[in-house]
C-alpha cells in the first residue's frame, strides 16, 4: 500500500493530492493489472472505460500500419499516464496499441472517476481534472515538438534536433534516451541501418559521443539550447 500511495503521489495526475487523500478517496477504486511483456494493455480501436498510472516496467505507444511497419509514438514509464487523453473525447476509441516492453503492472482506475460527480469528493475531482488539463496541453507540446523533428527531410537533421529537445529538456550535454535503436529509428521515421551508419559518422567527425542509449552533444551551448 505504501508504495502505491508514493508512485502515485509522484505521478503527475495526483500530485496535488496528500498522501491520505490518495490512500483514501483514490486507492479504493483502482485495479492492478499485470501485463506480461510482448502483450498489449490497450488495442487499437479498443474503447476505453479506463485510465490509469503504470506503477513498474514500461509500456509503447504505437501505430501498427497495414504493411506490418510499425511507429512509436511514446514511451510511458511508472509513473506515466495512460488513457487520461482520452476519457474526455467523443469516442473514447484508441488511437494506439499500448504495448508492455518488460514484465509491466499498472494500476486502473474507471473513468467515471473523473466523468461523474459524486464518487470521490469534488475538491478532489476537480484537483485531479486541473492536473489532467496541463497534462493534455503538455502531451500537445510534445506533439508539436515531434512535429518538428518529422518535418526535417534529412537523417541527420531528424536526429540533430531530437537530441537537441532531450538536451534542452534535461538541461544537460549529456542524457540518456528511452529508445533502443530499433525504436530510436521507428520514432524518427528513419531506416534502423541508415540511423546507424549517421549516428557513427557524427561520432567521428566530433559532433556526439554515444554508448548505447546514452548520448552527449559535444558542442551543445547550454545558454541558448542550440548547437
Amino acid at each position: 500500500m505504501d508504495q502505491l500511495v508514493r508512485i502515485l503521489k509522484e505521478s503527475f495526475l495526483f500530485s496535488d493530492l496528500s498522501e491520505k487523500t490518495i490512500e483514501y478517496e483514490i486507492l479504493p477504486h483502482g485495479r492492478i493489472q499485470d501485463i506480461p511483456k510482448g502483450n498489449y494493455l490497450i488495442s487499437f480501436q479498443e474503447k476505453l472505460d479506463y485510465f490509469g498510472v503504470v506503477m513498474e516496467g514500461r509500456l509503447n505507444l504505437i501505430h501498427i500500419y497495414g504493411n506490418g511497419n510499425y511507429g512509436i509514438v511514446g514511451v510511458l514509464e511508472a509513473g506515466d499516464h495512460f488513457g487520461a487523453d482520452l476519457i474526455y473525447t467523443g469516442s473514447r476509441v484508441s488511437p494506439y496499441y499500448a504495448q508492455a516492453m518488460q514484465q509491466t503492472q499498472v494500476l486502473l482506475f474507471p473513468c467515471k472517476l473523473l466523468l461523474e460527480a459524486g464518487i470521490i469528493p469534488q475538491s478532489t475531482r476537480l484537483a485531479i481534472l486541473g492536473k489532467l488539463l496541463m497534462l493534455i496541453s503538455d502531451e500537445n507540446i510534445r506533439k508539436e515538438y515531434r512535429l518538428a523533428i518529422l518535418f526535417q527531410k534529412g537523417i541527420r537533421d531528424r536526429i540533430m534536433t531530437y537530441l537537441i529537445m532531450q538536451a534542452n529538456k534535461r538541461h544537460s550535454a549529456t542524457f540518456s534516451v528511452p529508445f533502443t535503436r530499433e525504436e530510436m529509428a521507428s520514432y524518427l521515421c528513419v531506416n534502423r541501418t541508415c540511423l546507424s551508419h549517421e549516428l557513427s559518422q557524427m561520432e567521428k567527425e566530433g559532433i556526439i559521443k554515444f554508448n548505447r542509449n546514452t548520448f552527449t552533444l559535444l558542442n551543445w551551448d547550454q545558454k541558448n539550447g542550440e548547437y
